[in-house]
């Protein structure tokens, strides 16, 4: 699925250093759309609808796609998905998805479009996925209506036993940034880790949306049938937002640790379905917004 030849392109830049300037070649992460569509119903009236069209980085896209069903609450076992495949080679994009691509590709390729056939047994709310895509993005929808829509389709939880030593915690950036080859090519993308309580790195993804990087380590393990997730926490490179901490959620994640900032809402979702919440994650300090008894420390007060 991994195709690394399109995760980068090289252009040419002058670089300026004080007063000098010389041309060189720069990395740059590509940045395509991805069209996502969802077959399902019963064998005699299957129907397909495109249900997301987001920019990613090129590869995994599968996981991706995967990812993004299971955490809208559309697919919770792997037994719901029939086949994952990209749409043949002379397949248009959907009339709602043409115009967006279009204004962004001039020659779109032919896996740039994933469609995802479901179960025949498998029912589908179109309604309630896109008002659950739309309450629980972070576009500013109010946080009262945002917690009532997660709580409305999050898989049961169970009580959070995972722990986690400080000292463990500190190392975890420097291991995903030594396994982002194409970041430290490019500068340009977000990463997303998964680790145990051993500090040992299970999964890791990379993307230009820090939400689609999230999206394809969920749907990695998802696709081999190992979710939830609850003895794993993820690291994000960047910041945590309510999205990135609703993935968590229904992906069974119970620890999220970020080298950026969390959102207030972020926060709120940790302590209302009790995920261990780490921000400003450096070598040497970070905050915990909810958790603080899961994670081995010496405190002073």
């Amino acid at each position: 699925m991994k195709d690394p030849s399109r995760s980068f392109t090289e252009t040419s830049v002058v670089k300026v250093e004080g007063l000098q300037s010389r041309l060189a070649e720069e990395t740059l992460a590509v940045e395509e759309p991805l069209e996502i569509q969802l077959v399902h119903g019963p064998a005699n009236a299957r129907s397909m609808k495109s249900i997301s069209v987001t920019m990613r980085t090129p590869g995994d896209d599968f996981e991706l796609a995967a990812g993004f069903l299971m955490t809208e609450g559309v697919v919770r076992d792997i037994d719901d998905v029939s086949q994952i495949v990209y749409a043949a080679e002379n397949m248009a994009p959907t009339p709602e998805a043409r115009e967006q691509i279009q204004s962004l590709l001039s020659d779109q390729p032919r896996r740039n479009i994933v469609r995802v056939e479901l179960a025949e047994d498998v029912k589908v709310s179109l309604a309630n996925l896109e008002r659950n895509f739309y309450t629980t993005s972070s576009c500013g929808i109010c946080g009262k209506a945002s917690l009532l829509a997660l709580q409305t389709f999050c898989p049961p939880r169970i009580k959070n036993s995972f722990s986690i030593h400080a000292d463990i915690i500190y190392a975890l950036p420097s291991r995903l940034r030594d396994a982002q080859s194409v970041f430290n090519r490019t500068g340009g993308l977000h990463g997303a880790g998964l680790f145990n309580a051993e500090g040992e790195l299970l999964e890791m993804r990379a993307d230009v949306a820090r939400n689609n990087a999230v999206d394809k380590i969920l749907g990695s393990k998802f696709l081999r049938d190992q979710t939830p997730l609850r003895h794993s926490l993820l690291l994000l490179s960047g910041r945590a937002s309510f999205e990135l901490l609703q993935k968590a959620l229904m992906g069974g994640v119970p620890m999220v640790a970020a080298v950026g900032a969390p959102s207030s809402l972020a926060v709120r979702v940790a302590r209302e379905f009790d995920i261990i919440l780490v921000g400003f994650l450096r070598d040497d300090h970070f905050n915990i917004y909810h958790g603080a008894e899961h994670i081995q420390r010496q405190t002073s007060f």
